[in-house]
């Protein structure tokens, strides 16, 4: 029983100091159709059956990627706004990230993510930089049109492997507010062993689902329902390092 109230209040603290703006509907940014046409389609909201796996979706790949690295408390959330910057939804992240649809290099996000000088680069230190691979999600989505898209593809979870199926979901969702420079309510999820620790104590299926006394994460929209069911059949097959 104690150990439970000590999970609790840890998960409360985690809430309250990595709470992120509810993200709204949003309408289309000014500016963000094809060649800056603000009568393009860019800002539509367009989800379609099966993943193109030649596609960047902002709902799937851009959105998480942003909230969890950037659009923290303290940073880039709507309550923060640091610099007049918010990285929490679409139209504030073409806005105010100053998006050029069809062209990351003119974008200024893509600027400061790739920026060399570590007192100018986004996230800033002692934060990683985000890896080559995101960086190219991002240019990727920006060059294809910056559109406000998503995907939804069939959700296997018939064999759920760590490293291909967990650690994509930890890195995407969780590493922007538990990672060993941040960590939010002393929570570090960097490592298998962290992940597998919180797995097993049964406070990962109460934060991913909002039950049991513990508040939802992601707190901003929680996880999408394809990543609670491999985290489920992670935590149910007893969190193994596979």
């Amino acid at each position: 029983m104690s150990r439970l109230i000590f999970l609790f209040a840890v998960f409360a603290i985690f809430f309250w100091s990595c709470t992120h703006e509810p993200s709204e509907t949003v309408e289309p940014a000014p500016g963000a159709g094809s060649g800056g046409d603000s009568g393009g389609d860019n800002g539509d909201t367009t989800q379609v059956a099966g993943c193109d796996p030649d596609t960047v979706y902002f709902k799937n790949d851009i959105l998480p990627l942003l909230q969890s690295s950037c659009g923290t408390m303290g940073c880039h959330d709507a309550g923060t706004a640091t610099e007049g910057v918010i990285l929490t939804d679409y139209e504030n992240i073409i806005r105010t990230g100053e998006v050029e649809p069809f062209d990351a290099e003119s974008s200024e996000i893509y600027e400061v993510i790739t920026e060399s000088d570590s007192d100018d680069r986004m996230p800033p230190a002692p934060n990683d930089p985000l890896s080559q691979e995101q960086i190219t999600l991002v240019a990727t989505w920006i060059n294809q049109g910056a559109l406000n898209n998503s995907c939804e593809s069939d959700c296997d979870t018939t064999n759920v492997s760590y490293a291909t199926a967990v650690a994509p979901v930890f890195e995407n969702f969780c590493l922007g507010c538990h990672d060993q420079a941040t960590a939010n309510g002393g929570v570090v999820l960097e490592t298998y062993d962290q992940r597998a620790t919180l797995a097993n104590s049964g406070a990962l299926h109460g934060v991913i689902n909002g039950t049991d006394g513990y508040p939802l994460m992601p707190p901003s929209n929680g996880l999408p329902g394809c990543e609670i069911a491999i985290l489920e059949k992670w935590i149910s097959d007893g969190a193994p390092n596979n």
